[in-house]
């Protein structure tokens, strides 16, 4: 998922690229596509001043979630958090929520810290390394409250559409990983995608669907400009929330 203003459309800075040409075993499903950014003055900073409190390292070892944070709070992961403006607000909107975003893009990095300065925050902290093996390997079984996904790359390309992050294998390494009554929020401005995303979701056995079809979109996840200017543009914005069952 990964990187971008997570709100951006896939054409704004996602670009899907060919992987065809690589051997198979570096063909395995990641969470994020690798593209060219810039990391400014300021993100460069941020990431020097903060980062040493609020990027956690990959360590491959299962995290004390309730040492990482200082207090016990229901947690939730976002997977790709792209540029962080949203991730910012969310954490901000939900404060007795404590916030894990994984990003591998340091521009990325950089402007969420510089939003957790700015804005005071201390309920986030980050993890720029693959959030599948983050979720395999540093979140604990049974312990998330939620799992944000917004805007994963939509893979446009029928030949790519098995390179979506949102697929049945993957879905079950998230319910393994969300406490019972936990919830799986995702948001996508590409149609076909959001089928799937329903077809995925609605298939696992663990999770209700918390609304007919698609849901409105929660109070927390705020609009971003991309997604406006889109929504101006007569473009659909699909939100679904499952939750675990108990």
């Amino acid at each position: 998922m990964s990187s971008q203003d997570t709100q951006n459309p896939p054409s704004d800075d996602k670009q899907p690229v060919s992987l065809d040409h690589l051997p198979p075993h570096a063909r395995t499903i990641k969470s994020y596509v690798m593209r060219a950014g810039r990391t400014t003055e300021g993100q460069a900073r941020a990431l020097a001043d903060l980062g040493p409190r609020f990027l956690l390292p990959y360590t491959g070892e299962q995290m004390d979630l309730a040492a990482t944070f200082g207090r016990q709070s229901p947690v939730v992961l976002e997977i790709g958090f792209g540029m962080g403006d949203a991730t910012a607000k969310i954490a901000q909107t939900l404060p007795d929520t404590d916030f894990i975003g994984c990003e591998v893009h340091e521009p990325g990095v950089g402007a969420l810290l510089k939003h957790i300065g700015e804005m005071g925050l201390t309920n986030l902290r980050l993890v720029r390394h693959d959030a599948v093996e983050v979720l395999e390997n540093m979140i604990p079984p049974n312990s998330l409250a939620g799992v944000h996904i917004f805007f994963p790359d939509p893979w446009h390309k029928k030949r790519h559409n098995k390179r979506r992050l949102v697929q049945p294998a993957f879905v079950s390494k998230l319910l393994a990983h969300l406490a019972p009554g936990g919830y799986i929020h995702l948001a996508t401005d590409w149609e076909p995608y959001a089928v799937q995303m329903l077809e995925v979701l609605s298939a696992e056995p663990g999770l209700v669907n918390t609304a007919e079809g698609y849901a409105e979109k929660p109070a927390y996840r705020p609009l971003t400009k991309f997604e406006n200017r889109g929504l101006r543009l007569g473009h659909g914005v699909w939100d679904l929330v499952f939750r675990k069952k108990a």
